[in-house]
């Protein structure tokens, strides 16, 4: 019977629980560059064609309570922002990559078309082994409507 540590150091030496906390650095790192991206490059260049980038401040008062939506906004632009970044400078790629390293599956020379059931046979049969059709002939006609 395993001690609870050596099951423990077991579990935790798992690839995928390394792979997991390895995803989990790497897009926390991932996330705070392109956090500081979109407040240091993207916002000011927002607020040199449209005003002020910061709607902190925007806030609504219904029978004495005050709405303070500004920041709402703030996270609501910042998402739509990174998740644009995100598409055209991740996504985009990967697919692009994905795409171009896709392989078509081969194709099978050793088999072919039965001509009357359309059942795959080896190319070498004379005779269909689901329908028992002679195959050494000429191939039969397409079926008829």
């Amino acid at each position: 019977m395993k001690s609870l540590g050596s099951e423990f150091r077991e579990f935790i030496m798992q690839g995928n629980v390394v792979s997991l906390a390895v995803a989990v650095v790497v897009g926390a790192a991932f996330g705070t560059l392109i956090n500081s991206f979109v407040a240091d490059m993207i916002t000011p260049l927002i607020a040199a064609f449209g005003g002020q980038p910061d709607f902190s401040n925007i806030a609504f008062t219904i029978n004495g309570s005050r709405f303070m939506i500004g920041n709402f906004i703030n996270a609501l632009v910042s998402f739509l922002i990174i998740a644009v970044i995100i598409f055209v400078f991740v996504v985009k790629p990967m697919n692009a990559l994905t795409e171009r390293t896709k392989t078509e599956n081969p194709v099978d020379l050793t088999v072919t078309k039965c001509p009357y059931c359309f059942s795959d046979v080896p190319v070498e049969a004379t005779r269909c082994h689901a329908c028992t059709s002679d195959l050494s002939g000429p191939q039969a006609p397409a079926a008829q409507v």
